[in-house]
């Protein structure tokens, strides 16, 4: 893992989680994110006793753009 990587995963996790107002309502489907240093953490709530996910600002931005764009649209059913 590179330094950059490293530096993220030593990030503490003290900030608030936001959840995505497309969640459900009882929770089932509640993909999390935090700001952290350098970047984000993702999180399922679902499973507490998993070391959440983090990446940095220009990955993010990364998926982001992606999600947008509709790159990852055929992935979903609906």
């Amino acid at each position: 893992m590179n330094t950059e990587k490293n530096n993220l995963y030593a990030a503490p996790l003290d900030g608030d989680w936001v959840t995505s107002s497309y969640s459900t309502t009882n929770g089932d489907a509640c993909v999390r994110l935090m700001k952290i240093d350098g970047g984000v953490a993702l999180d399922d709530s679902k499973s507490p006793h998993r070391e959440p996910l983090r990446y940095t600002t220009a990955e993010l931005d990364a998926f982001i753009r992606a999600a947008k764009a509709g790159e990852f649209d055929h992935l979903v059913e609906g």
